[in-house]
C-alpha cells in the first residue's frame, strides 16, 4: 500500500516520516476556540447574499402570478422585509460560549473546636 512521497522531519529526538498529503491538509482542531473573524464575516456575507438573492426571484414571480392578485401580493410581501432581515441577520454574530471559569475553592476552615489549657496564675 503506497501512502504518497514522505519527508522526514528531523527534531531533537529523532525523525519522523510526514506524508506530504497530511502536510497540506487543513491543521486538526486541539482547542475550542472560536472562529476567527475572517471567517465569521464571510459566513455573515454568504448569509446576506443568499436572502437578498431571494429578493428578486419573489418580484419576478409576483410579476408572473400578477392575474391572480392573491398570490402576486403574497410574494410582495415576502420581497418587502428580507433586505431589512438580511441585514438583522448578517450583523448578528454568533452567541459567545458560556464559560465555566476554574475557580480556587478551599474548604471552609472552623476555628479550633478543641478545649485548651489555660494556666491560672
Amino acid at each position: 500500500m503506497s501512502r504518497g512521497p514522505t519527508r522526514w522531519e528531523h527534531g531533537a529526538g529523532g525523525g519522523e516520516a510526514v506524508n506530504e498529503r497530511d502536510r497540506h491538509a487543513a491543521p486538526v482542531l486541539i482547542t475550542e476556540a472560536a472562529p476567527s473573524h475572517d471567517d465569521e464575516q464571510a459566513v455573515r456575507r454568504r448569509k446576506y447574499a443568499i436572502m437578498m438573492a431571494l429578493r428578486f426571484p419573489c418580484l419576478v414571480l409576483a410579476g408572473v402570478f400578477y392575474q391572480t392578485w392573491w398570490l402576486a401580493l403574497a410574494f410582495i410581501v415576502l420581497s418587502v422585509p428580507l433586505p431589512w432581515i438580511a441585514v438583522l441577520i448578517a450583523n448578528d454574530r454568533p452567541p459567545r460560549k458560556a464559560e465555566q471559569v476554574n475557580r480556587f475553592k478551599r474548604s471552609a476552615r472552623a476555628l479550633e473546636s478543641r478545649e485548651h489549657r489555660t494556666i491560672d496564675g
